[in-house]
Protein backbone atom coordinates (compact mmCIF):
# COMPACT_ATOMS: atom_id res chain seq x y z
CA UNK A 1 0.00 0.00 0.00
CA UNK A 2 1.65 3.71 -1.25
CA UNK A 3 1.89 5.56 1.98
CA UNK A 4 1.41 9.55 2.10
CA UNK A 5 3.68 11.82 2.39
CA UNK A 6 4.33 14.77 4.92
CA UNK A 7 5.28 18.07 4.37
CA UNK A 8 7.25 19.39 7.59
CA UNK A 9 8.69 22.54 5.95
CA UNK A 10 8.26 25.32 3.24
CA UNK A 11 10.09 28.48 2.22
CA UNK A 12 9.30 30.75 -0.43
CA UNK A 13 12.14 30.82 -3.48
CA UNK A 14 10.01 33.25 -5.93
CA UNK A 15 7.17 34.53 -5.22
CA UNK A 16 5.81 37.37 -8.30
CA UNK A 17 2.12 37.51 -9.76
CA UNK A 18 2.57 34.26 -11.69
CA UNK A 19 4.18 32.01 -9.45
CA UNK A 20 5.25 31.24 -6.17
CA UNK A 21 8.39 28.19 -6.12
CA UNK A 22 8.71 27.23 -2.88
CA UNK A 23 11.43 24.66 -1.43
CA UNK A 24 9.79 22.30 0.76
CA UNK A 25 10.59 19.86 2.94
CA UNK A 26 9.18 16.19 2.74
CA UNK A 27 8.99 13.17 4.67
CA UNK A 28 7.87 9.92 2.57
CA UNK A 29 5.56 7.47 3.43
CA UNK A 30 8.77 5.35 4.17
CA UNK A 31 10.46 8.02 6.61
CA UNK A 32 12.92 9.13 4.03
CA UNK A 33 13.23 13.41 4.21
CA UNK A 34 13.15 15.01 0.92
CA UNK A 35 15.36 18.64 1.66
CA UNK A 36 14.76 20.55 -0.75
CA UNK A 37 11.40 18.90 -2.87
CA UNK A 38 11.07 22.07 -5.46
CA UNK A 39 6.90 22.93 -5.69
CA UNK A 40 5.48 25.42 -8.21
CA UNK A 41 2.38 26.87 -6.44
CA UNK A 42 0.46 27.83 -9.60
CA UNK A 43 -3.39 29.61 -10.32
CA UNK A 44 -5.71 27.12 -11.92
CA UNK A 45 -5.00 26.99 -15.98
CA UNK A 46 -8.05 26.39 -19.00
CA UNK A 47 -7.06 24.90 -22.48
CA UNK A 48 -10.45 25.43 -24.57
CA UNK A 49 -11.29 22.70 -27.39
CA UNK A 50 -13.60 25.03 -29.83
CA UNK A 51 -14.68 23.30 -32.90
CA UNK A 52 -16.50 26.07 -35.57
CA UNK A 53 -19.63 24.68 -37.40
CA UNK A 54 -17.42 23.53 -40.00
CA UNK A 55 -15.53 21.03 -38.24
CA UNK A 56 -12.66 23.02 -37.49
CA UNK A 57 -10.15 23.06 -34.35
CA UNK A 58 -9.53 26.56 -33.44
CA UNK A 59 -5.81 26.59 -32.24
CA UNK A 60 -3.19 29.00 -31.92
CA UNK A 61 0.64 29.15 -32.72
CA UNK A 62 2.82 30.84 -30.23
CA UNK A 63 6.55 30.69 -29.26
CA UNK A 64 7.76 28.10 -26.72
CA UNK A 65 11.08 29.67 -24.67
CA UNK A 66 11.22 25.35 -23.56
CA UNK A 67 11.22 23.77 -26.73
CA UNK A 68 13.02 27.02 -28.84
CA UNK A 69 9.95 27.10 -30.90
CA UNK A 70 6.64 27.95 -32.51
CA UNK A 71 4.01 25.57 -30.92
CA UNK A 72 0.52 24.89 -32.11
CA UNK A 73 -1.81 24.72 -28.92
CA UNK A 74 -5.19 25.45 -27.82
CA UNK A 75 -5.93 29.02 -26.48
CA UNK A 76 -6.23 28.95 -22.88
CA UNK A 77 -3.95 30.64 -19.92
CA UNK A 78 -3.94 31.28 -16.49
CA UNK A 79 -7.19 31.97 -14.39
CA UNK A 80 -6.88 35.23 -13.03
CA UNK A 81 -7.10 36.23 -9.71
CA UNK A 82 -8.54 39.29 -9.19
CA UNK A 83 -12.37 37.51 -8.83
CA UNK A 84 -12.59 35.87 -11.80
CA UNK A 85 -13.66 33.18 -10.03
CA UNK A 86 -15.57 30.93 -12.14
CA UNK A 87 -12.97 28.85 -13.97
CA UNK A 88 -15.33 28.84 -17.12
CA UNK A 89 -14.96 32.84 -17.44
CA UNK A 90 -11.01 31.97 -17.48
CA UNK A 91 -11.84 29.86 -20.89
CA UNK A 92 -13.76 32.15 -22.67
CA UNK A 93 -12.15 34.62 -21.58
CA UNK A 94 -8.90 32.97 -22.81
CA UNK A 95 -10.61 32.25 -26.04
CA UNK A 96 -11.54 35.22 -27.09
CA UNK A 97 -9.09 37.50 -26.15
CA UNK A 98 -6.34 34.73 -27.77
CA UNK A 99 -8.50 33.92 -31.24
CA UNK A 100 -11.28 36.53 -31.39
CA UNK A 101 -14.08 33.65 -31.72
CA UNK A 102 -16.70 32.79 -29.07
CA UNK A 103 -18.60 29.83 -28.53
CA UNK A 104 -22.66 28.92 -27.90
CA UNK A 105 -21.50 26.01 -25.08
CA UNK A 106 -19.10 25.59 -22.90
CA UNK A 107 -18.89 22.11 -21.12
CA UNK A 108 -15.93 21.15 -18.82
CA UNK A 109 -15.00 17.49 -19.72
CA UNK A 110 -12.07 17.22 -17.16
CA UNK A 111 -9.29 19.04 -14.67
CA UNK A 112 -6.66 17.04 -14.65
CA UNK A 113 -3.22 18.06 -12.37
CA UNK A 114 -1.09 19.92 -14.87
CA UNK A 115 2.39 17.97 -12.84
CA UNK A 116 1.41 16.67 -9.77
CA UNK A 117 4.98 15.75 -8.67
CA UNK A 118 6.08 19.30 -8.60
CA UNK A 119 3.17 21.73 -9.30
CA UNK A 120 -0.14 22.20 -7.50
CA UNK A 121 -2.29 23.63 -9.98
CA UNK A 122 -5.14 21.81 -12.28
CA UNK A 123 -5.79 22.11 -15.41
CA UNK A 124 -9.21 22.72 -16.75
CA UNK A 125 -10.33 21.04 -20.06
CA UNK A 126 -13.45 23.19 -21.72
CA UNK A 127 -15.17 21.77 -25.26
CA UNK A 128 -16.80 24.85 -26.35
CA UNK A 129 -19.17 24.21 -29.66
CA UNK A 130 -20.00 26.09 -32.71
CA UNK A 131 -17.15 28.50 -32.03
CA UNK A 132 -17.23 31.92 -34.34
CA UNK A 133 -14.82 35.00 -35.22
CA UNK A 134 -17.22 37.80 -33.13
CA UNK A 135 -13.70 39.81 -32.50
CA UNK A 136 -10.13 40.70 -33.26
CA UNK A 137 -7.49 39.48 -31.07
CA UNK A 138 -6.80 41.33 -27.57
CA UNK A 139 -3.49 40.29 -26.50
CA UNK A 140 -1.08 41.12 -24.28
CA UNK A 141 2.13 43.04 -25.39
CA UNK A 142 4.29 40.26 -25.00
CA UNK A 143 1.92 37.66 -26.83
CA UNK A 144 2.82 37.18 -30.49
CA UNK A 145 -0.10 34.24 -31.50
CA UNK A 146 -1.19 33.49 -34.91
CA UNK A 147 -4.45 31.72 -35.46
CA UNK A 148 -5.21 28.41 -37.16
CA UNK A 149 -8.18 26.29 -37.98
CA UNK A 150 -7.15 22.85 -37.97
CA UNK A 151 -9.90 20.23 -39.76
CA UNK A 152 -11.09 17.96 -36.78
CA UNK A 153 -10.14 14.67 -39.67
CA UNK A 154 -6.33 16.51 -39.60
CA UNK A 155 -5.78 16.97 -36.30
CA UNK A 156 -6.69 13.87 -35.00
CA UNK A 157 -4.49 12.14 -38.18
CA UNK A 158 -2.34 14.70 -37.06
CA UNK A 159 -1.67 14.31 -33.25
CA UNK A 160 0.29 10.55 -33.47
CA UNK A 161 2.69 12.19 -35.96
CA UNK A 162 3.57 15.22 -33.77
CA UNK A 163 1.29 17.73 -35.20
CA UNK A 164 1.16 19.21 -31.55
CA UNK A 165 3.87 19.01 -29.33
CA UNK A 166 2.97 20.11 -25.78
CA UNK A 167 2.21 17.06 -23.69
CA UNK A 168 -0.91 19.09 -21.72
CA UNK A 169 -2.26 20.28 -24.78
CA UNK A 170 -2.22 16.46 -26.60
CA UNK A 171 -3.81 15.58 -23.20
CA UNK A 172 -6.56 17.89 -23.56
CA UNK A 173 -7.43 17.27 -27.49
CA UNK A 174 -7.57 13.33 -27.54
CA UNK A 175 -10.26 13.61 -24.63
CA UNK A 176 -12.55 16.60 -26.29
CA UNK A 177 -12.42 14.51 -28.64
CA UNK A 178 -13.55 11.84 -26.86
CA UNK A 179 -16.24 14.29 -24.92
CA UNK A 180 -18.07 15.63 -28.30
CA UNK A 181 -17.89 12.14 -29.91
CA UNK A 182 -15.08 12.91 -32.63
CA UNK A 183 -12.97 10.15 -31.58
CA UNK A 184 -14.83 7.15 -30.84
CA UNK A 185 -13.36 4.78 -28.42
CA UNK A 186 -14.32 1.18 -28.48
CA UNK A 187 -14.80 -0.79 -25.51
CA UNK A 188 -12.34 -3.45 -24.30
CA UNK A 189 -13.23 -7.26 -23.46
CA UNK A 190 -12.46 -7.92 -20.29
CA UNK A 191 -12.06 -11.78 -19.22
Amino acid sequence: MTRPWRRVGSRSLVKDRWIDLRAESWVTGRGTELDPWYMLHWRPWVHVVAITPDERVVMVRQFRPGAEAALLELPGGVVDEDGEGEVRLAAERELLEETGYAAETFTEYASPFNDPAHATNRVHFYFALNARRIAEQSLDLAEDITVELVPVAGLIAGLPRGLVAHASHIGSLYLGLIASGRIVVMPTSQN
